[in-house]
């Protein structure tokens, strides 16, 4: 690892790779409406498991939280695929460019979200309607998992060395951009047709609609170029032949460091945005659009709160602004539950945005770069996919299951906090262990006999 504040051999301009002739803008773009589709799948997937599927998938007269309890189990098996396809994305986005890995993900993605809406329910295929459900579960999840790394490395490998936070934010901002569509759609299903008419099909449009947005994803990344980062490996025959397995010998701690700082954030998000749909309607009996309003204006903020947070990171640097935000999480992890027990749907919102836009954007936006920098160039998509999707697994998948299952044996909250404190507690502690490389350069690969003898494969 560079010491901080010293040049790298990439950092000098006759090191830069060259262009691939996409700016970073327009690579940033592509890269952001791309992971807009593939989250817009995911949340709706999420939204459905905490509206519908435990009444669609699983027999009648299932108590209302084992129902739910269930339906997030079938969420959380999404969340077990993702380190599978990070891994297997990794490999191959290291060894043969990002580019495709971009595409074949969105193809997986959003194929099994279009199958999904036509399946059927329990009342009629009995067992199979939920084994079938699972199967494209964990194909969604094994797609999200390969696609995170390529298009995070795409928008930071192509930005100028003082801009790779921000443009590394624009990747991240799909997320908010997936949660607000999928929202809305939810919403305005819910204000058009009955209760009924939407545990019988209207659930399924948001699904069917994902064939729409799989054209359109795929005509935006066919015409991005490939990394000028991966185009200079291979220009050096510094190529790896076995990118994971070089990655686990060589930088293990930096894989850990990965995972450790995002478990603040994903934990707590799916807490905030997802669980929040039960919470509120099975124990405080809030309707149900109110709190899809309430997570709609935190989604449409993001839009220009990651931005933000990751130009902060390019001038006060990662570490000090993802310590903030892992921080202001855990100090909210009990304010978060008042609010929602107040009812009121401004206070609500305004906790939601505190809590979202300013706790776990600040960890969030700095990702892709930090992920980056941490990482070898003949390794980095191994390294940033096996620790960004190991804290997926342990975090973020079983956020909502977990936080249901407390709920359900607990006394109201204050377990649910705990567990949220803790998580937060995690990235805290990671991120004061941790280097912050932010001022090196995204370093030039020399051959090594891996790589080498990989060329002669």
């Amino acid at each position: 690892m560079n010491p901080v504040n010293a040049p790298s051999p990439a950092s000098s301009p006759s090191a830069r790779p060259a262009s691939s002739g996409s700016s970073p803008r327009t690579v940033a773009w592509a890269t952001m409406i791309g992971t807009a589709i593939e989250w817009y799948d995911s949340f709706a997937y999420g939204i459905a498991a905490a509206l519908v599927f435990d009444k669609v998938f699983f027999p009648a007269g299932t108590a209302p939280l084992l129902g739910v309890l269930l339906s997030f189990s079938t969420y959380a098996v999404g969340f077990a695929a993702r380190p599978f396809g990070g891994i297997v994305f990794a490999h191959y986005g290291d060894k043969t460019g990002r580019k495709a890995t971009l595409v074949v993900s969105l193809l997986m993605m959003g194929g099994a979200t279009f199958l999904i809406g036509l399946l059927p329910g329990y009342t009629s295929w009995g067992v199979a309607a939920p084994a079938l459900l699972v199967a494209l579960r964990i194909v969604q999840g094994f797609g999200v998992g390969g696609e995170w790394g390529a298009a995070a490395l795409m928008a930071v490998e192509h930005a100028p060395a003082h801009r790779r936070g921000f443009y590394g934010s624009w990747p991240q901002m799909g997320v908010p951009a997936g949660m607000l569509v999928a929202n809305l759609v939810f919403l305005a299903l819910s204000g058009t047709v009955s209760d009924a008419a939407f545990q019988a099909w209207g659930w399924r449009i948001p699904f069917l609609a994902s064939l729409v947005l799989i054209v359109v994803g795929l005509a935006i990344r066919l015409r991005v170029g490939e990394s000028p980062e991966f185009t200079a490996l291979k220009t050096r025959g510094a190529v790896e032949r076995h990118p994971v397995v070089a990655v686990l010998r060589s930088q293990p701690k930096d894989i850990l460091r990965a995972a450790g700082v995002r478990f603040a954030e994903n934990s707590t998000f799916y807490v905030h945005t997802t669980f929040v749909l039960t919470y509120g309607t099975t124990v405080l009996t809030l309707d149900r659009n109110g709190l899809l309003i309430g997570v709609i204006i935190s989604a449409a903020l993001g839009l220009v709160s990651l931005p933000l947070w990751g130009l902060a990171s390019d001038r006060f640097g990662r570490r000090p602004v993802m310590l903030f935000g892992s921080a202001l999480l855990a100090v909210m992890s009990w304010p978060y539950f008042w609010a929602l027990d107040t009812r009121s749907l401004p206070v609500i919102v305004l906790v939601t945005v505190i809590c979202v836009n300013i706790g776990n954007h600040a960890v969030y936006a700095p990702q892709p770069a930090y992920f980056a920098e941490l990482f070898e160039p003949q390794v980095r998509y191994s390294g940033a996919s096996l620790g960004q999707q190991t804290a997926s697994v342990f975090a973020g998948g079983l956020s909502p299951l977990v936080a249901t299952a407390l709920l359900n044996v607990g006394d109201g909250y204050t377990l649910i906090a705990l567990y949220m404190t803790a998580m937060c507690l995690i990235t805290v502690v990671t991120t004061l262990v941790s280097p912050d490389p932010y001022r090196d350069g995204l370093r030039a690969a020399a051959p090594t006999p891996t790589t080498t003898e990989a060329n002669h494969v």
